[in-house]
């Protein structure tokens, strides 16, 4: 469209290499990859060797030599680069969860232990500090949640939009079998458990989807004003009996959670997310409408079925998103980051970043997202209460 964009990856390990992966089949904007920079030197040579970018020293280099950055580093991180990067006047890209609460140096931290309203304090304490960046920056921040250009969902926007329907109530639910991250499972690193590692998704896609309701009937976002919730640490249980299929080796945070949220407009929806299902990841949501109902599902699709005896056979083939085996009958996943809206999403953010056009996952949602999952937290640990939202 005229203009060439150079993108710079902050981080060199799984999340860098599915946003590479999706840069490379964006469309709406010409995009050059300008290089990496991680604080793992080695981890940030291999990733760029494999792919002929160069390695940058500092994070300060990085980001002046890009026009857009990519902040695929843990959540602990994020504000740092997001901040970093808006002060240089660029255009962010984050990883989910957009940032939470980390510990914040304090010792022995643990998060079983930890008072829930301070972290939720905290939490909002890092948002607050990077909406005051993007509004004082020419960037903008483009949160990275999939599930918000995930097709499904893209089309179930269409149809709320042009039908004119209310949303009475959704229900998502993203659950698997333990997440493969080391750092997964340790409240310090990852800012959580279930809630925020996986019930973001449906969330902020839930969230996303009542402010188009809101927008395409009076001009304005529906937003959320309360939640409740429930979280559990089963697989830490006394009596959890281990058969060796679930991961059990989390520290100090909880393996699911169930979130119920108020709309402004009365409306309700569910959340529920958990590390103990077999059968790979289940990404599904629901929505019950005054005129219509649509289930949308991210994985598990019938688009291909495939049947192994063995599954030695398939030993180098990539089946589906954490199944347990490849053995007998597969929903074979041919397609998997475009259902689940990886590419949809980073071409939508450079057409934005090209164009300078909205931005549909944008910092208003990534706030909303954050505030409602850290005063689950609070409400959680009160015993399941209804608690007012802060908005930021």
């Amino acid at each position: 469209m005229g203009k060439k964009l150079k993108a710079g990856f902050v981080g060199a390990g799984f999340a860098s290499r599915f946003h590479y992966d999706a840069l490379c089949r964006v469309f709406s904007a010409e995009v050059e990859a300008a290089g990496v920079y991680s604080r793992g030197r080695e981890k940030a040579e291999a990733f760029a060797a494999e792919r002929s970018m160069k390695v940058f020293g500092s994070l300060e280099e990085l980001i002046d030599a890009c026009d857009v950055v990519h902040a695929c580093v843990p959540p602990a991180f994020h504000e740092q680069v997001v901040v970093e990067a808006l002060r240089r006047d660029r255009d962010v890209i984050v990883e989910k969860p957009f940032t939470g609460y980390f510990g914040q140096g304090v010792e022995d931290f643990n998060g079983d232990t930890f008072d829930r309203r301070k972290g939720l304090e905290e939490a909002l304490g890092s948002v607050r500090r990077m909406l005051e960046a993007e509004a004082a920056s020419k960037g903008r921040i483009m949160y990275a949640e999939n599930w918000v250009y995930a097709p499904p969902v893209q089309k179930e926007k269409e149809v709320i939009e042009k039908s004119g329907c209310q949303i009475l109530w959704m229900h998502g639910e993203q659950s698997h079998s333990g997440s493969h991250s080391p750092s997964y499972g340790i409240w310090h690193l990852s800012g959580g458990g279930s809630l925020i590692g996986k019930g973001c998704h449906p969330l902020t896609a839930m969230l996303y989807l009542k402010q188009a309701e809101g927008i395409a009937r009076n001009g304005s976002p529906i937003r959320p004003v309360s939640v409740s919730a429930r979280v559990h640490a089963i697989t830490r249980m006394p009596s959890f009996q281990n058969k060796g299929f679930i991961r059990a080796t989390y520290e100090d945070i909880e393996d699911f959670a169930i979130v119920h949220i108020v709309f402004e407009d009365g409306t309700i929806a569910d959340v529920f997310a958990n590390e103990l299902s077999l059968g790979g990841t289940n990404n599904t949501l629901t929505v019950n409408a005054d005129n219509h109902r649509t289930i949308c599902n991210m994985s598990h699709n019938d688009t291909m079925e495939t049947y192994t005896p063995s599954a030695a056979f398939f030993k180098d083939i990539y089946v589906v998103e954490k199944t347990e085996t490849k053995e007998g009958w597969s929903k074979m996943a041919p397609e998997e980051g475009w259902f689940l809206g990886y590419q949809h999403e980073l071409n939508a953010f450079y057409k934005a970043a090209v164009t300078g056009g909205p931005v549909d996952s944008n910092s208003t949602l990534a706030a909303d997202t954050i505030s409602a999952i850290y005063t689950a937290y609070v409400s959680a640990a009160e015993g399941g209460r209804e608690i007012e939202l802060k908005r930021l």
